[in-house]
């Protein structure tokens, strides 16, 4: 038996006992078809335990957008990020690369935020590292024997980029880049990439499991009458449609025709593009809205909403218009992520079931959880 244990409901009585995680996570029957499956436990979703599972499973495992590709085009320039409580510096050198951003010496991070800079300097005792994460110098360390430069640069990361995005993977076990985006590369490509620009940021946090935002972004839009009005009438969500790959969602319907309500929302397709296991592109013609969902607790996240538009398509005034609609959808989407995040924690819910017309996505997204916590057994 597994030493890892959480608090997890039980069916019986309404009484809350001490679970095994190995069989709480095993709970879920990803073998099931779309047709007869159920989702996770709610335990997946109040959990501490399978939160801490999924830092090392899930985001560990995986390629992980940390930003964007014009962030780090010349040489010197870095951000800095955190992927499942681990700091990561990302710098151009002579090459992009990635970095661990936790000094040899004695363990302070080292950069902090975004710039530029001729070398990676630790705070604390002077450390300094090249940015090609080599050690340059180590003041006042004179007569340290069996201690060599070479052998103490800051630890790499590997790192890729693909339509614009920097991602980063933790695990050497992954496929390349390229092998792991699979078909999803060509789509965004297919949705005007190549010709947006990023204009503006806006973070959100959001009182409910980084899960239960993708599990409602992946429902075949059947959420979109009920809660989004304004959106409802700017697609056509009767043939709204959905396809999958490997590890990708892509959700799509036509524009209404009668969209004077939503004049932001325009164009002759909308696209909404999930990429497991936490990044989503929402295309509307000349328009993208990225969302990365990252996890702060097992009952809190953040989602990062990036905003794009085609250059020289729209003044700012436009923009700001489809920034506030994209504001309004999120404040409808984050007042119904809390009051699913509320009925989790009820002893009246274990799990739910999944429409076969519309759920399909959510199914996809439940067995990769699934088969990733499970590689920790």
């Amino acid at each position: 038996m597994s030493p890892w244990s959480l608090s997890g409901k039980v069916q019986v009585w309404g009484r809350v006992d001490r679970m095994n995680v190995y069989d709480e996570v095993n709970r879920y029957k990803a073998q099931e078809s779309l047709t007869r499956a159920v989702t996770p436990p709610s335990s997946w979703y109040t959990s501490p335990e399978v939160s801490d599972l999924e830092s090392r499973s899930v985001f560990f495992g995986n390629w992980i957008v940390v930003g964007r590709a014009d962030q780090v085009t010349d040489p010197g320039q870095y951000f800095t990020v955190d992927v499942c409580e681990e700091p990561i510096v990302v710098v151009m050198s002579d090459e992009l690369r990635a970095f661990y951003n936790v000094c040899r010496h004695h363990a302070s991070i080292v950069m902090t935020g975004e710039g530029t800079a001729n070398a990676m300097h630790c705070p604390y005792h002077g450390w300094t590292y090249n940015l090609d994460g080599s050690l340059r110098s180590t003041p006042q360390f004179a007569g340290a024997e069996n201690f060599f430069l070479e052998n103490h640069g800051l630890k790499p990361l590997r790192v890729g980029v693909s339509n614009g995005f920097v991602f980063v993977c933790l695990s050497d076990l992954s496929p390349a880049l390229p092998d792991y985006l699979g078909e999803v590369s060509a789509e965004l490509d297919a949705c005007g990439m190549a010709d947006l620009r990023f204009y503006r940021r806006m973070v959100y946090d959001l009182d409910c499991n980084w899960k239960v935002f993708v599990d409602n972004y992946l429902d075949g839009g059947y959420h979109v009458p009920t809660l989004h009005k304004g959106l409802s009438n700017a697609i056509d969500y009767r043939g709204y449609k959905s396809r999958f790959g490997e590890r990708h969602a892509t959700q799509y319907c036509e524009m209404s025709n009668d969209n004077e309500s939503e004049e932001t929302r325009r164009g002759s397709m909308a696209n909404y593009i999930w990429l497991y296991p936490n990044m989503m592109f929402n295309f509307y013609d000349d328009i993208l809205d990225t969302n990365l969902v990252i996890p702060v607790s097992e009952n809190r996240c953040k989602v990062v909403f990036d905003f794009y538009f085609t250059e020289g398509q729209f003044d700012d005034e436009f923009k700001e218009q489809s920034i506030t609609m994209s504001d309004r959808i999120q404040a409808e989407d984050e007042m119904i992520c809390l009051a699913v995040q509320k009925g989790l924690q009820s002893r009246a819910y274990e799990v739910g079931r999944l429409s076969p017309e519309k759920e399909a996505g959510e199914h996809l997204f439940h067995r990769l959880l699934h088969k990733d916590l499970m590689s920790c057994f």
